[in-house]
């Protein structure tokens, strides 16, 4: 089954959104070959950008405002939310147009992440209407979610997107993956991550994002990006990478949390916000809920 056909029962504006976004990583799928060098700009987190950043970034933007069905767009690489006033639709979008882009040199995979609103992006997360990813790595893979099921396609030799697995349900799993220096990690995420070695969970951490969810969506367990020493609200972005790759993770029936709650029920107050991010299956975030709420109370 082709992705448009399986989009034929949500709402017309999101099902248009999904293609036109589609059809655009399509392009960005064929793009890394002549750009993988960095450009000599910065983003608004001063972080150096690749070519691949900003061209992902300019095509994104230039073809939804070009659609009509967005009218607010944030994406990590400005600074402020862009507002649309010609568009016809009341859409808001959230972009990653490329998570990961360190590792394009090194060909590893790297994805675009993408939240769906209506209206305002600066709104918690549950309050999306849909979400996706694509994944380049051997195969360029779109999964996407409208709050009826988490549903995985696959680019073919037509350069069409087919069904790859549909109803998507997180396995349990013994992976972790986890970012920060372990001389960094504070006391309760210390005592978690020792809690899920001493149970036989595998270390696989490849960098990008995006690239380890997915791989958390198959084989289960948790990805984690905790708030640490010198950065203790975390280092991944809440409206570009944890509440689209959150809102996924749930649907498939899985869970997020910065430690103490549910991120999706995060109230952002600037684009440029961080949060730390525990995100996987249900057992694991109960146990980081668990472990930082015994924390709270033995400092009390």
């Amino acid at each position: 089954m082709k992705l448009s056909e399986h989009l034929a029962g949500c709402d017309e504006d999101v099902r248009k959104l999904i293609l036109r976004i589609s059809e655009v990583t399509k392009k960005i799928a064929k793009g890394f070959a002549s750009r993988q060098s960095y450009s000599d700009t910065k983003n608004v987190y001063d972080e150096q950008q690749m070519a691949m950043d900003k061209w992902s970034d300019e095509i994104l933007i230039t073809d939804l405002k070009g659609s009509g069905l967005v009218k607010y767009l944030a994406s990590e690489e400005q600074p402020e939310v862009l507002e649309f006033k010609g568009a016809a639709g009341n859409l808001g979008v959230t972009l990653d147009p490329l998570d990961g882009s360190s590792l394009i040199d090194v060909n590893l995979a790297v994805g675009t992440i993408v939240g769906i609103y209506r209206g305002n992006v600066l709104s918690p997360g549950k309050q999306m209407v849909g979400a996706m990813y694509v994944l380049y790595g051997p195969l360029t893979v779109l999964t996407y979610t409208v709050k009826k099921g988490v549903h995985e396609f696959v680019l073919n030799e037509n350069n069409e997107f087919v069904m790859l697995k549909e109803n998507i349900k997180i396995p349990d799993g013994k992976i972790y993956a986890p970012g920060a220096l372990r001389k960094d990690y504070l006391p309760f995420h210390k005592k978690f991550i020792e809690k899920l070695e001493g149970e036989g969970y595998k270390l696989r951490f490849s960098g990008s994002f995006v690239a380890d969810v997915h791989q958390i969506m198959h084989k289960g367990g948790i990805f984690t990006y905790p708030g640490f020493v010198g950065k203790e609200s975390g280092k991944l972005r809440l409206l570009f990478e944890a509440n689209p790759m959150g809102f996924i993770v749930t649907q498939a029936g899985g869970a997020t949390s910065d430690g103490k709650k549910d991120i999706l029920s995060v109230q952002p107050n600037a684009v440029s916000q961080r949060t730390p991010i525990y995100i996987g299956g249900k057992k694991e975030i109960d146990l980081i809920q668990k472990l930082c709420a015994e924390a709270a109370d033995t400092e009390d």
